[in-house]
C-alpha cells in the first residue's frame, strides 16, 4: 500500500516508522527544508522526550480531550518511546517532575534517533515539498497535489502540526486541507504561552525584564480564588511574565476572561512569616545604620531591591524600621503582585489549543470518520497537554497508531 504523510515532526515520523513496519511504501513530504524543526527547539534545545509517570496519569495531565488518547497511549506509551530511542542508541535520563531527558541534553540527537530509524524502514523523506491539495474521489483519498506532480496514494496521514512557532513550518495548513474536506475546526487559541501583564505591573516587569526566579512559589487567582499554584522557575519579560511554571499556569487560564487575574509570587516559599521575620531581623541587625535601600543584597536578587524600595516608600535607615513596617515588607516577600491582562499570540505558543474535532476521528485508528483513507496524527488534532513531555507523547502516540492502521 502506498501511504503519504504530510509534515515531519514527531507525529509525521512516527506514523511513517510504523506504518512502513507495515509493508507499506511510504513517503514523508515536509514543506520545510528538514524535518523535525520544532522538536528541535523543544524543552530549550533539550528536548524533554515524555514523561515518566503512570500511562493512566497521562490523561490527568491532557485538559483538552484527554479520554479520546485510551486508545493511542495504550498502543505506543512512554515507555515504548524511551525503548525506540534506547534501542537506536541514544539514552535518556529522568529530572524533576518526571521529566524525561535526552542524556546528551541534545534535542538534535532525537531527531537523529528517529530519523536513523526512517531510513531502516526505508522511508522517503521529500523536503521543501509544499502540498498544495488532498485528493479525494468517492469519499476516499487518492493521493496529493504538490505544486504540478500527483503523488498516488492509499492512505493519507495529515502531520502538519498547529499554528504555533511558524517559523518552524507550523503556519496551520492542515487545517485549511481537513476544513475542505468537511471536517470542523475547534477554535485555535495558544496554550503554554507567555502571559502578558498591564498598569503599573507592566511598568515594574518591563523593570525587571531577563531576571530569572528560581524556587519561587507561585498562585494565579481571581476574585480571591486560586485557579492553578505550582513551584519552580519563571521569568520577567518586557510584555510580562514567562518561564516553565508560567507556561504551565497559561493552559489552566483558558476558560478564563482575565478580568481580575493576578499573579502572587512567594518570593521566599522556604520560609513561614515568621521565620521570614527573623531573617529579616537578623539582616537588618547587622545593617542598623545602612539605609533601607542598601540593606537587601543578601534578601533579594539585585535587580529587584529598586522595585521593593519603590514599592515600600521607606526612606530612612534600617534602625528606624518600625515593626509595622516590617510586617509590609514580609507580606511583600510573600505575595508579590503582578496583574495579568491575557496571552501573548499563538505564533509565540509552545503548542496549539484547539484543531480538528475528535468527533470526527476514530480515537482507535485516527482515521477520519468522514473521509476514508485519511488519517490524523499530532497537534493537528484537538488535544493538548501541559508542560512535562505530555504533548510530545501525543505527537509519537497518535503519529504511531495512525501509521499501524
Amino acid at each position: 500500500m502506498n501511504v503519504i504523510v504530510i509534515g515531519g515532526g514527531p507525529a509525521g515520523m512516527l506514523s511513517a516508522i510504523s506504518s512502513s513496519m507495515q509493508q507499506n511504501q511510504v513517503i514523508i513530504l515536509e514543506k520545510m527544508n528538514s524535518l523535525g524543526k520544532k522538536l528541535c527547539i523543544t524543552g530549550k534545545g533539550r528536548c524533554n522526550i515524555t514523561s515518566s509517570l503512570p500511562i493512566e496519569d497521562f490523561i490527568k495531565n491532557i485538559p483538552g480531550n484527554g479520554k479520546f488518547l485510551y486508545s493511542a497511549f495504550k498502543n505506543f506509551s512512554n515507555k515504548d518511546i524511551i525503548n525506540f530511542l534506547n534501542e537506536e542508541g541514544l539514552k535518556t535520563k529522568e529530572e524533576r517532575g518526571n521529566r524525561i531527558f535526552p542524556v546528551t541534553d541534545r534535542a538534535s540527537d532525537v531527531l537523529d534517533a528517529l530519523i536513523k530509524r526512517l531510513r531502516k524502514e526505508n522511508v522517503k523523506i521529500i523536503t521543501n515539498s509544499k502540498v498544495d491539495r488532498i485528493l479525494v474521489e468517492e469519499n476516499k483519498v487518492i493521493g496529493v497535489k504538490v505544486g504540478e506532480k500527483i503523488y498516488k496514494a492509499d492512505k493519507v496521514i495529515l502531520a502538519t502540526g498547529g499554528k504555533s512557532y511558524p517559523t518552524t513550518g507550523s503556519t496551520g495548513d492542515g487545517y485549511n486541507f481537513a476544513k475542505e474536506l468537511g471536517h470542523t475546526i475547534t477554535e485555535l487559541k495558544p496554550s503554554l504561552v507567555a502571559l502578558k501583564s498591564k498598569n503599573n505591573s507592566l511598568d515594574i516587569c518591563k523593570r525587571l525584564q531577563g531576571l530569572t526566579l528560581k524556587n519561587v512559589a507561585i498562585k494565579f487567582t481571581k476574585d480571591n480564588k486560586v485557579i492553578y499554584e505550582d513551584f519552580g522557575e519563571m521569568l520577567f519579560t518586557h510584555f510580562g511574565v514567562s518561564g516553565p511554571i508560567i507556561l504551565s499556569g497559561s493552559a489552566h487560564l483558558m476558560k478564563t476572561n482575565f478580568e481580575g487575574v493576578k499573579l502572587i509570587i512567594d518570593l521566599k516559599p522556604a520560609l513561614t512569616e515568621e521565620k521570614l521575620d527573623d531573617r529579616i531581623l537578623r539582616d537588618f541587625s547587622k545593617e542598623k545604620n545602612k539605609e533601607f535601600k542598601n540593606s537587601l543584597d543578601n534578601l533579594l536578587p539585585k535587580k529587584m531591591i529598586p522595585i521593593i524600595v519603590d514599592i515600600m516608600k521607606i526612606n530612612k535607615k534600617v534602625n528606624e524600621i518600625t515593626k509595622e513596617e516590617r510586617k509590609k515588607i514580609i507580606h511583600l516577600l510573600k505575595k508579590f503582585e503582578i496583574e495579568i491582562c491575557g496571552y501573548r499570540p499563538i505564533e509565540e505558543a509552545i503548542i496549539t489549543k484547539g484543531g480538528i474535532s475528535v468527533k470526527e476521528i476514530n480515537p482507535k485508528t485516527m482515521e477520519s470518520k468522514l473521509v476514508k483513507g485519511l488519517y490524523f496524527a499530532g497537534e493537528i488534532i484537538d488535544v493538548d497537554g501541559y508542560t512535562g513531555g505530555f504533548n510530545l507523547q501525543i505527537a509519537y502516540s497518535t503519529g504511531y497508531t495512525a501509521g499501524l492502521n
